[in-house]
């Protein structure tokens, strides 16, 4: 949840996420579609853990579990799910959420498997109309490779248009946009 979530809230972090989140269809080819940088932006996540003692198994377990689920919940077609289980798991519904562009759907259900902790962090924004997919500014292109790289010219133009050391470092833990 929180690596997710800062992948959508530090400007560095979304280089990774933004190609899963540049379609504008929906569907399951855009749970395959991850940003090549995106295990290396999310080391900052990992490492800790490998610290403290998990083993390197169980990392590949769970990533493997992780995309597995999500896969599944990339789709229109299966409406909403039982209550009870919309209420602890990320499904459809709350996934297309997230990949909304709508303003009240952007920065929300960050849960990979769990929905739970959006709900106790007060991220969760349940589907009530049909999301837009993409990115607020559309990437234009179906070039895998200038589909990463556009978002790191973005950034650098940003940190380009403000003066100072401080607001140029301060620009790459910003929030995008």
């Amino acid at each position: 949840y929180w690596a997710h979530r800062m992948d959508h809230q530090v400007n560095l972090l979304w280089l990774g996420q933004s190609v899963h989140h540049q379609s504008e269809d929906y569907n399951c080819s855009v749970a395959l579609r991850q940003g090549a940088f995106q295990k290396v932006m999310n080391v900052f996540f990992m490492v800790p853990l490998a610290v403290v003692g998990f083993e390197t198994e169980w990392f590949l377990y769970v990533g493997a579990f992780t995309t597995l689920y999500q896969f599944w919940i990339h789709t229109e077609t299966i409406d909403r799910l039982p209550k009870w289980f919309e209420f602890v798991f990320n499904t459809p519904s709350h996934h297309r959420v997230h990949h909304g562009r709508n303003p009240k759907y952007i920065d929300k259900n960050h849960g990979g498997t769990l929905i739970i902790f959006d709900r106790m962090f007060g991220t969760f924004q349940q589907e009530e109309e049909r999301p837009t997919y993409g990115v607020t500014t559309p990437t234009a292109t179906f070039d895998p490779v200038q589909a990463h790289f556009k978002p790191f010219r973005q950034l650098y133009r940003d940190i380009q248009s403000v003066s100072g050391i401080k607001n140029k470092l301060l620009m790459l833990i910003q929030p995008p946009g």
